[in-house]
Formats: structure tokens, sequence, C-alpha cells
């Protein structure tokens, strides 16, 4: 299986757990540089050495802060995307919320999966990272879940317009180590293993507490393919970190979440509760006991958020709760859990 981890992880508290980037460039809400920075910084200090972001969070600003802070320190592994290109437009304000980013970059994107696209905004990306190298590219977004009836056209661009083409050369020239989609949805993932070999899948909530249907033929495909998966948005856009009882609105799949899952949720928390063990503990450590999972990526936007995440990664879960799941029909009877052992080494 393609190997995504840096050579700083040797089995220590955080292997298994990466730094997803889109926060830092202002999805929901604005931070400064200088909470972007410390955010960085105080994941760095504990160990954490895969960060994932992409041209498209921030308009570009996610790039920018990473790179700033990265930059002289070898001992990473640094993901970002291609597909989206940044066009330099001066209607753009900070007043605006653009795709969910609060960013004062005037730019916006412009879809490109082509030969010429994937070059070029490979290295665009290099640029605004200020870094002499990307070690993993992500096509990102591609599929019917974001394109809808436009995802021939780009798929095409992808396949036919020398897409993959382009990817395969920047890997067999050494420009990159490896490369792979980062999607939402896993019928694509199966297409793009048809058409070239993926190193890696960035899947984002596709695979957590609330949905287990990768399970089906995604994740057979990867390990059979050997295909490292990395699975974001663990906590299914911030519903499973949350919980139902906070007070504040729930997300679910960038949405308010619908009754059937808040009420699924409720049944979650109330085992949790039983058990002692956090919601969130729960959520990040569901995914990674899968053989084809490699890292869950969660989004951080602090140097306390990080602080808490690393809290509830390394908690211990006992088996009894994954039982108590699983009899509940709250887990699929063939997805694969953490053991107790598992809470604070590597995976």
């Amino acid at each position: 299986m393609f190997d995504c981890r840096s050579p700083r992880d040797a089995g220590d508290k955080v292997v298994g757990l990466g730094f997803g980037c889109a926060a830092l460039g202002n999805l929901y809400a604005p931070i400064s540089d200088q909470d972007a920075r410390a955010a960085i910084d105080a994941a760095r200090s504990a160990g954490i050495a895969f960060f994932d972001t992409a041209p498209f969070y921030g308009f570009g600003l996610s790039e920018r802060r990473l790179g700033d802070a990265l930059r002289g320190d070898s001992g990473l592994v640094v993901s970002s995307k291609v597909g989206r290109l940044l066009v330099p437009d001066e209607a753009q304000t900070v007043e605006q919320s653009r795709d969910g980013f609060l960013s004062p970059l005037p730019f916006r994107v412009a879809y490109d999966y082509s030969y010429d696209g994937i070059l070029r905004s490979h290295e665009a990306s290099l640029q605004r990272l200020g870094l002499a190298r990307i070690n993993i590219l992500l096509v990102h977004d591609i599929g019917r879940a974001n394109h809808g009836d436009d995802n021939a056209r780009y798929w095409q661009q992808l396949t036919h317009g020398g897409g993959f083409r382009a990817l395969e050369e920047l890997r067999a020239s050494k420009a990159i180590d490896g490369f792979g989609l980062g999607v939402n949805e896993t019928a694509i993932c199966l297409q793009a293993m048809r058409e070239t070999r993926l190193d890696m899948v960035l899947l984002a909530g596709r695979y957590t507490l609330l949905e287990q249907d990768a399970l089906n033929a995604f994740l057979p495909t990867c390990v059979a393919q050997n295909v490292s998966v990395v699975i974001g948005g663990p906590y299914n856009s911030g519903i499973l970190a949350t919980g139902t009882r906070s007070g504040a609105p729930m997300h679910y799949d960038y949405a308010i979440a619908p009754p059937a899952i808040v009420e699924r949720v409720r049944r979650i928390e109330r085992i949790a509760d039983a058990h002692a063990v956090p919601l969130a503990a729960a959520a990040l450590r569901f995914p990674i006991a899968h053989p084809a999972v490699a890292r869950v990526l969660p989004g951080l936007a602090s140097a306390a958020q990080v602080e808490r995440t690393l809290e509830v990664y390394n908690t211990k879960i006992p088996d009894d709760f994954w039982r108590d799941l699983r009899q509940a029909g709250l887990i699929r009877a063939d997805a694969p859990v953490p053991s107790p052992a598992m809470a604070g080494t590597e995976l």
C-alpha cells in the first residue's frame, strides 16, 4: 500500500492523525494569520506531520498560510489538490461568503481537469505554498456529487484530455510521490481506479460512525489495489463533534442535519454515555480501524482545537462500546472496530 506517512511517524501517539486545512482558508468564519500559524505550530510540536490543503480553500489563503508555517521543515507530508485554477477577479471582496469561505483574496475558481490545467495547478500551488515540493496531488471534487450533469465533460478532460496522464508523468519524474482523488463520493473513485493507478484517496464524510456504505465495494477495492485511504470529514460536517445537546446548530453533509440523522446520533450518544466515551473520540477512532485507512483528517482551526483533538484521539475506548453499537444496529456487522490497545499506537 502507498505509504503516505512522514519520517516523523515512528509509532508515536499521533500516527494516523492528520491536519485538514480548509479552516485555514476562513471556512465559515475568519481566523487571523496568527491563529492559523499557532494551530499549525501546535500540530507540528505534537508530532502531526501530514497536512492537506487545496487551492479552493480560501481561494489560495489556506495554501499561503500553510506554506508560510511549514517552510524549511522537510520532515512533513503535504497534499494539495488539482482541478480548480484560481483566476484574478476584482469583484471578489471579504464581505462575500463564497462557497463557505470568507477570504480576502481576490480570486475565483475555474474548473480545469485537462493536461495543461493539472500542470498549471501544480505549479501555481507550489508558488502559493512557497515550497519546493508537494508530496501528493489529489484530483479535487470530480464526480456527479459536485458537477452533476457537467461531470461527463470534466471526466473527459481527466481521461481523454490528459489530466491523468499529467499526474502519471509528475509521479514518474519524481516531482510528486503519488496522486489520487479528494472527493465526497465512492462511485467516482471506483471509476478512476479502472482508468489509472491511484496511490491515495481522500474520502470525506463517507466512512464514519454514520455512514459505512464504503464497505460494499470501495474499501475492498482499495485493499485489493493497494490504494491508501485518508478519511476526511470524520465528524460528518460537525454533528459527530458537537453531538445533539450543545444547543448549537447541528450540521451533517454540509447542511442542517435532518431529523433521522439527529435521532441516530442521539442513540449513539446514549451508548457513548454509558461507557464514558466522548462522541468525538469514537468518531475519530472508528474509521482508522479499517486496514485500507492510513489516516483520519479532522479540520483544525486553532491551537486549542489541536490540543482537544489530540486528547480525544488518544482516548482508550472499551470493546464493549463497539459491541453495543453493533448490537443496536448503529454500525455494520462487517465494520472493523478499534481495540483499546490501538489508542496512542501505530495503527
